[in-house]
């Protein structure tokens, strides 16, 4: 989960400005968190909860009203009878990680992917999109090489991910779609060395570079074994008392494996 936050924050400045190599600063002038970590955090208050995803996403979405939501996504929010609204919106994939994480099977992944994304993205391509993003994290997570993440996720959503981050880069533009944006995440992991070549990798993709840098992010941080220190510290300090407890929670009830 800390992985999908640094990807956010890191990848937040360059949403708009993207910077079209790998060579950009982790943590540019003006990185904060925006919706990805809100809604990120969200998931993991309803996992440890209970709680309906939506009635948490309405409470912290309107906890912070100013965190880039997209337009319909903020009429959901305020709305008092929130229901679905067709979306294909990579929010859904952005938002799941926690799902991957407290998996404790794969059918589990997916089925509680499915309800976290249907109350908000309840088109097919917004629901494939957070259960290829979770399931991704459960298999990182159980130590499953990236071979078989990527033959999994291709053989089950579909999307091709025989591609490289240097192929896609040069005509890749902003997409807020699962399907324009949830595969070229995932291969900026696949592509990746460590943990923090993946947040570079996803980041110089450009187009919705915060999403795209979180959805990367939260899969790297599952297969290389977290985040660096000093990345989680500068996250932590960016984030306020209700969010890190509800992470320290979360992490508390779901460790990481131990793998040998």
């Amino acid at each position: 989960m800390l992985g999908a936050i640094v990807g956010d924050i890191a990848g937040s400045t360059f949403e708009r400005h993207n910077f079209k190599f790998e060579s950009c600063p982790i943590f540019a002038r003006g990185s904060t968190f925006t919706d990805d970590t809100v809604l990120t955090v969200a998931t993991a208050a309803a996992i440890l909860s209970g709680e309906d995803y939506a009635e948490c996403y309405q409470k912290h979405g309107r906890r912070y009203p100013a965190a880039g939501y997209g337009p319909r996504f903020a009429e959901w929010l305020r709305s008092e009878n929130p229901r679905p609204y067709n979306s294909d919106g990579n929010g859904s994939a952005m938002r799941v990680s926690p799902v991957g994480l407290a998996a404790s099977n794969l059918e589990w992944a997916l089925s509680e992917a499915e309800r976290s994304a249907v109350v908000s993205h309840d088109h097919r391509n917004g629901i494939r999109g957070a259960q290829a993003i979770a399931s991704a994290i459960f298999l990182a997570r159980e130590g499953e090489p990236k071979d078989g993440i990527r033959e999994y996720i291709e053989r089950s959503f579909g999307y091709n991910l025989h591609r490289t981050v240097e192929g896609i880069r040069p005509s890749y533009s902003f997409h807020t779609s699962c399907e324009a944006s949830v595969p070229e995440a995932i291969v900026a992991f696949l592509d990746s060395r460590d943990f923090e070549d993946a947040i570079r990798k996803a980041i110089s993709l450009g187009g919705d570079s915060d999403t795209i840098a979180s959805i990367a992010g939260a899969i790297a941080d599952a297969h290389y074994g977290g985040v660096p220190e000093w990345m989680a510290v500068f996250c932590k300090a960016q984030l306020d008392a209700e969010q890190i407890a509800i992470i320290e929670a979360f992490l508390t009830r779901y460790p990481r494996p131990l793998r040998g």
